[in-house]
């Protein structure tokens, strides 16, 4: 009885260090969440609710021709990100720790584009990639004798040079959580390994990868999520184009909510990407734990 006397003591004590936490995610998180789910069921002028519609919005938005588009241009980005974005950072983190002088520096110049503002950084790429002769990179080209190019003007082209974008923005963080773990590495794993005559490269394949390879999945289902979310690149670089070449599924909320004012629309695509990366978060938790398996 004293065992669980003392139990539930603990347990409340427990319970009452998290009820602040858990009030305010109920507040900021929970309560918007439902709320939207019940705008995107009804019609709405302006914010006043006006009749239960069932799915009428979610017809609504699949029906518009620019979702399927925005649908297809978000995998884009997310595929790219992971050809382009994902394994920059685990490069970057490896080599900073490899080097013998001069980490402090590396670490700083690598994690600078951080503290650059998001939309500083996206203006900044996009008069480096501007297709007119005034282009800084065209400017480069110029003076190898190659013709100025479209760059984001071309529909070829804008997803992956917006993702070029997004990682030089995001990569430097990243590597420092890697490097992070990889710090955490017993030093006598290496000592071992260079007794038996192992090289750099084989250092890093038997030792440092399978040791990030954990840190390595949590970070690849963050970034799936981040990026299906990508709103302000394309808006600014592109405005979506051309020919909706680079609109996204936030992008085309956005317009429905703060340019159409079309509340319940905006919130039916909301609830739909919200479902997607759900759905895609559960398979690859069940891909992911089959491996390890």
């Amino acid at each position: 009885m004293r065992k669980r006397k003392s139990f539930k003591k603990r347990d409340l004590l427990g319970w009452l260090v998290m009820l602040p936490t858990l009030l305010l995610f109920a507040f900021y998180v929970w309560e918007p969440l439902l709320e939207n789910v019940r705008l995107s069921m009804f019609s709405a002028v302006r914010y006043e609710l006006q009749e239960f519609v069932a799915f009428d919005n979610y017809i609504k938005v699949i029906n518009n021709p620019d979702f399927i588009a925005a649908f297809k241009n978000t995998f884009s980005y997310t595929l790219w990100s992971l050809v382009i974005g994902f394994l920059v950072p685990i490069a970057l983190g490896i080599l900073i720790s490899e080097t013998v002088r001069f980490k402090g520096l590396f670490r700083v110049g690598i994690y600078f584009p951080n503290i650059v503002p998001g939309l500083a950084t996206v203006w900044i790429w996009s008069f480096f990639f501007n297709p007119g002769k005034t282009g800084v990179l065209n400017i480069i080209l110029s003076k190898f004798g190659i013709d100025p190019q479209l760059w984001l003007t071309n529909p070829h082209w804008t997803i992956p040079l917006i993702i070029i974008t997004l990682t030089w923005k995001s990569a430097g963080a990243t590597a420092l959580i890697y490097m992070a773990n990889i710090s955490s590495i017993s030093p006598d794993l290496y000592e071992a390994a260079t007794i038996d005559g192992a090289g750099i490269r084989q250092r890093i394949r038997h030792i440092t990868l399978p040791s990030v390879f954990s840190l390595a999945k949590t970070l690849l289902l963050l970034q799936i999520i981040s990026v299906f979310q990508i709103l302000y690149e394309p808006m600014v670089m592109t405005n979506g184009g051309p020919n909706n070449a680079s609109i996204s599924l936030m992008m085309l909320m956005y317009r429905y909510a703060f340019r159409d004012f079309d509340f319940p629309s905006g919130a039916a695509l909301s609830v739909m990407i919200c479902i997607v990366l759900i759905i895609l978060s559960g398979i690859y938790t069940v891909a992911t734990r089959k491996k390890e398996d």
